[in-house]
């Protein structure tokens, strides 16, 4: 029976090397995708010249700017492109191996069990994968390859960027034990201090603890977790095809906001981003949410399951904003404001279009009316921005 091989190539600091390619004059300077300084924002990325400097994703662009020279830039992400990019590079590795499993815009999983038989040893894959890619897009990406998914993983990360890490079933434990308790999943801000508290460091101090001990410790379901991972026990299952599980996009005001129509135009915008997103991707939603947070991190989240899937903007629109006056917040000042979509139905059994802009038009005739308007932004917003053209709400008169 042929061994299992499992690959997994991560783009590095992808959206930041997207910019930085595009851009020749951001090459060798520090890069942060994400919130412009002077907003109440975060990092959505940065450039290995920013994280010299210790910034990283989710750190506050305030504390970004504070840490990084003058000459650092700051870009706002641009999405169409990063998954124009993404998609060039998946079907790309679609050429290495027929089982490809995307689990980002910026990493997937390849089964590449028996091909050393074709390509030669698995190093030698792992190469030709990482040539393909800078050939073809000039990104580097780091590539991992083991028995499973963990190791695969855990072995992209070994030599970050551009690194290459092979490690065979029979190499997994020297591999693992030297690693921090932090690379292994479930090992946050609780089970951390747990751990520490024991004089456990290393994956190599928790694979000597038994799996009766880990369970007095941590209890049943993370002390089996932990017990198998520091084994090297995990899936090797690469499942291709398998889609991401929401479209989202936020957004974290400079000032708590409490204006209506400040609030509806934000929800629109990112109802606008989703559906651009969910039509690039050829998906279509039946899972509407809208996600609020008020001062001291308090946050809720509302879902609405739509009769009919849909990736238009209007209705997702629509549903949050009904969805927040139906709600009972008040005037409360709102921090941070955001869209979701999920719940995938498959293009080829979904429904048509649907959207009430065209309601008075019968049938197939407003499908196809709408699917080209949406076609006109959406070209026009990958051209131009975007901001440049997009639906308008009405509003309210004061």
């Amino acid at each position: 029976m042929t061994a299992r091989l499992i690959m997994h190539v991560d783009l590095d600091a992808f959206f930041a090397s997207i910019e930085q390619r595009d851009q020749p004059e951001y090459q060798g300077r520090p890069l942060v995708v994400g919130a412009q300084p002077g907003q109440r924002g975060v990092v959505a990325t940065c450039s290995y010249e920013a994280r010299q400097f210790g910034v990283h994703s989710a750190m506050p662009v305030s504390e970004a700017k504070r840490r990084l020279p003058a000459d650092a830039v700051y870009v706002r992400p641009r999405m169409a492109r990063y998954l124009a990019v993404s998609r060039r590079i998946m079907t790309l590795l679609g050429q290495v191996s027929p089982l490809v499993e995307p689990v980002s815009v910026d990493e997937a999983f390849l089964d590449i069990s028996g091909m050393q038989r074709f390509i030669g040893s698995a190093e030698a894959i792992g190469r030709q994968t990482k040539q393909l890619i800078h050939e073809a897009t000039g990104l580097t990406a780091s590539v991992g390859i083991g028995p499973n998914r963990l190791i695969a993983k855990l072995a992209s990360d070994y030599r970050k960027p551009d690194g290459l890490t092979f490690v065979a079933a029979n190499r997994i434990r020297a591999f693992l034990d030297p690693l921090p308790l932090s690379v292994l999943r479930g090992v946050g801000g609780k089970t951390a201090p747990l751990l520490q508290q024991r004089g456990l460091h290393s994956v190599a101090d928790v694979r000597g603890l038994s799996l009766l001990e880990l369970r007095r410790l941590l209890g049943d379901r993370t002390a089996g977790h932990l017990h198998d991972q520091a084994r090297g026990i995990a899936s090797d299952r690469v499942i291709p095809g398998r889609e991401r599980k929401s479209i989202s996009k936020e957004t974290t005001f400079a000032e708590d906001v409490t204006d209506l129509d400040t609030l509806r135009d934000t929800l629109l915008w990112a109802a606008q981003e989703v559906g651009h997103i969910a039509r690039q991707e050829q998906l279509k939603g039946r899972c509407v949410t809208l996600k609020i947070r008020f001062r001291g991190f308090e946050t809720h989240t509302r879902s609405w399951t739509l009769a009919v899937a849909t990736a238009a903007d209007q209705t997702i629109f629509r549903q949050v904003w009904e969805g927040y006056q139906g709600g009972s917040w008040g005037d409360r000042p709102v921090r941070l404001i955001g869209v979701g979509l999920s719940g995938w139905e498959q293009q080829e059994t979904a429904a048509p279009w649907q959207g009430d802009m065209f309601a008075d038009i019968p049938g197939p005739q407003a499908d196809a009316r709408e699917q080209r308007l949406y076609q006109v932004l959406d070209d026009v917003g990958d051209k131009f921005g975007r901001s440049s053209l997009r639906f308008g709400v009405q509003h309210h008169k004061k």
